[in-house]
């Protein structure tokens, strides 16, 4: 028996080494729970996911309701990989018990781990509100270092959604100091990429018909200054803190992006009925329509500027004149009716249908459907069959994917 616990010692300190293969070595061949428990997360860290989770069930099977603080931790191991892979169906309740009976038996540490993945969770599907809300309930100093990198890697999630570029970069810069002190390589690199991805273009930028591409640091300025600010990232329309949303107003949007691709130059009628109704023969039922449209887009944003009839069609006119390019059209680094799929794999993981639905908020069959399509036209490829299929594709060149996702127009 003190063989087989040395065993297990040295399994444990493998991992925390970073050594899965040292650590399998010691249990590959036993099959008691806490065996299991180790061979899935050398699993996980080599990253085979699927018998990883495997694994830590049939632990927590073994442990049973008489073991409840290990059988949480295999809960929280669980979680976390299906996290990582991508695989958002899993039970948040789960978590959540196994989280608060964590805290009940005082291992303290994991409790914090697992609120972490619960953030996590509600960042990548967008709610970074509320997972501001919930980091912010957590007090950082009394984590391990390696949980704080995690604490600072979510603040930096976080910044980037919100367009916070000095933000996101001093959450980097405290987590590449923790790193380096505690001398963690893997979480290193992370850091390193989470910089790369700073400093990399994050969308296109049209002005006096010039487009451009821009950094996050540059739209957070952009968003900051008095510019007239037609979004495309995010169907708005901003100036300094005053926003509106065009979300669900698709046609006004399309003839207002169409108006400030233009200015200060007028946009053709033809124009205008071509990209917005898709008109090929323009007769006077277009022209009404296109009158009725401006008029409700005029009255939508008359706080920013008025639009003009002009001889050849119409032309935007700010109210507020900056010192030289006063309009602006903040472009998706790539535009594609798929765009919200691809932008979120684009991030490097594996992702499965259902995880897409989640996330976009869409049915599962209308995510199946685009990827299919994507994937007809070469730009996803599918790994795996039946309930293990996941989604991959490569990053766009040179481009970050934060703000290929259309979200909510940013509102201080």
């Amino acid at each position: 028996m003190a063989i087989m616990d040395s065993l297990i010692t040295a399994a444990a300190r493998a991992l925390s080494a970073g050594d899965p293969l040292g650590a399998l070595k010691c249990v590959g061949l036993r099959d008691d729970p806490p065996a299991l428990a180790l061979r899935g997360i050398a699993l996980a860290q080599l990253e085979d996911f699927d018998r990883a989770r495997a694994l830590l069930k049939r632990a927590a099977r073994g442990f049973g309701a008489s073991e409840p603080l290990v059988r949480a931790r295999c809960v929280v191991a669980e979680a976390e990989i299906a996290l990582v892979s991508r695989d958002l169906g899993w039970a948040e309740k789960a978590l959540d018990s196994a989280r608060r009976i964590l805290e009940q038996r005082g291992d303290h540490v994991n409790a914090a781990h697992a609120r972490q993945l619960e953030i996590r969770h509600v960042l990548l599907t967008g709610q970074f509100e509320q997972a501001e809300q919930m980091l912010s309930e957590i007090n950082p100093d009394i984590l391990p270092p390696i949980l704080q990198i995690s604490h600072e890697m979510i603040l930096f999630g976080i910044a980037v959604r919100r367009l916070q570029a000095g933000v996101a970069r001093a959450a980097l810069e405290r987590a590449n100091h923790l790193a380096q002190t505690a001398k963690l390589p893997v979480l290193i690199a992370e850091i390193e990429k989470a910089y790369v991805t700073l400093n990399a273009p994050a969308a296109r930028l049209i002005a006096k018909g010039e487009e451009r591409l821009v950094i996050l640091q540059e739209v957070e300025d952009l968003m900051a200054s008095d510019m007239l600010v037609i979004d495309a990232c995010r169907y708005g329309v901003r100036q300094g803190r005053v926003a509106i949303s065009l979300s669900t107003r698709p046609v006004l949007f399309n003839l207002l992006r169409i108006l400030g691709e233009s200015w200060p130059k007028d946009a053709p009628r033809d124009s205008l009925l071509s990209g917005v109704f898709g008109a090929r023969y323009v007769d006077e039922t277009h022209r009404a329509r296109l009158r009725v449209e401006i008029g409700r887009l005029r009255k939508l944003i008359r706080v920013f500027a008025n639009i003009t009839a002009t001889d050849s069609g119409f032309i935007l006119k700010p109210k507020s004149v900056g010192k030289d390019q006063s309009v602006m059209v903040l472009l998706p680094p790539m535009e594609d009716n798929n765009a919200n799929i691809l932008a979120l794999l684009a991030d490097g993981e594996a992702w499965s249908s259902s995880a897409l639905a989640i996330v976009l908020d869409t049915s599962a069959r209308t995510v199946q459907r685009a990827l299919e399509e994507l994937a007809r036209a070469g730009k996803v490829r599918a790994i795996g069959r039946g309930r293990a299929r996941r989604w991959t594709s490569p990053p766009p060149p040179g481009f970050t994917t934060t703000l290929l996702l259309p979200g909510r127009l940013p509102v201080d």
